[in-house]
């Protein structure tokens, strides 16, 4: 076990410097610069936009930017922004929390609806349920996500007035759980939403191939209670495309849930890239990038030991 996961994390160093080289390019590349708000300003003498160029390290070529870049964040140290003049690390940490609650409050979501109904859909194949099941799927799947936020807003805000419009907590109240849990059900839900399309498909077509295997006609053939064939036998040896899904679809979550944060005014990662981008702020673009890598890294292989765990014939030795 020890070895395998050291030898994924030597494949994983090289990737993700791919990454970072990639995204510092496209970011050079990009039109626009970061002393785009100082140009603005006509008060601002073309000496001092010059010191703050110099000052940025925007006046080296790129290369050599990359790796002072790189150099730095091996030392832990993100760079600044160029917005804020805070540290990129102080402005990640700030939102990360956020993201994080949205992000797992949602995959709790999608795996509480979407399991009863992917089962029933499988044990129930081509009957009402399934039927019904595989509507809601495509309905789920088919819905972009901002015309959802936006039908939530209008129903439960602006019509019912049972959940607040936005943010994390009740402005000028004490930040509680309770506050915390009703800004959090409408994105919670839309952020669910796509996944739960998804997850049913899997786990109803891949409880059906496994109904066709020997040793589920065996355990059938021994008496067992159809409940605990289907849990034990057919559900766990189901769930590997399940997890594999997850595990690729959980880091892209932290760091892609734009717009619903953005709807929602959800103070995350992902309405801190925006911000980033529209304004040039490359030291925390960059920043967010290499969040959301390492977290893509390190659920690859999260999902790879589960493998292990679901499966007994799957060994890392």
């Amino acid at each position: 076990m020890k070895k395998y996961i050291f030898r994924r994390i030597l494949v994983a160093i090289p990737t993700f410097l791919g990454i970072t080289v990639l995204v510092f390019l496209i970011s050079s590349l990009a039109s626009g610069s970061p002393l785009e708000m100082l140009l603005s300003n006509q008060n601002i003498s073309d000496v001092e936009i010059e010191r703050q160029r110099i000052k940025l390290g925007l006046d080296q070529p790129i290369y050599i930017q990359y790796f002072s870049w790189i150099g730095n964040m091996i030392g832990g140290n993100l760079g600044q922004s160029y917005r804020t003049m805070q540290p990129v690390m102080d402005m990640i940490f700030k939102g990360l929390g956020a993201t994080l609650i949205l992000t797992f409050t949602a995959v709790i979501l999608a795996c509480a609806i979407s399991l009863p109904l992917g089962i029933k859909s499988a044990t129930h194949q081509n009957k009402s349920w399934d039927n019904i099941s595989s509507v809601f799927s495509f309905f789920a799947t088919s819905t972009p996500s901002f015309f959802l936020a936006l039908i939530f807003l209008y129903f439960f805000s602006v019509k019912l007035k049972i959940l607040p419009i936005g943010g994390m907590y009740d402005i000028g109240k004490s930040n509680s759980v309770l506050s915390l849990l009703r800004h959090l059900i409408m994105p919670g839900l839309v952020l669910s939403f796509g996944l739960v399309g998804s997850l049913i498909q899997f786990i109803r077509s891949s409880m059906l191939e496994v109904m066709k295997e020997d040793y589920v006609r065996t355990a059938r053939a021994k008496g067992l209670k159809e409940r605990i064939v289907t849990i034990k036998h057919i559900l766990r040896n189901s769930l590997i495309p399940v997890v594999t899904y997850l595990g690729m679809e959980i880091p892209l979550l932290i760091g892609g849930a734009v717009v619903t944060e953005q709807v929602f005014s959800w103070p995350g990662i992902g309405n801190l890239m925006i911000k980033s981008i529209n304004s040039r702020d490359y030291p925390v673009v960059m920043g967010v990038t290499v969040l959301v890598a390492l977290a893509v890294l390190i659920f690859n292989i999260i999902t790879d030991l589960i493998y292990g765990l679901l499966d007994p014939r799957i060994r890392y030795d």
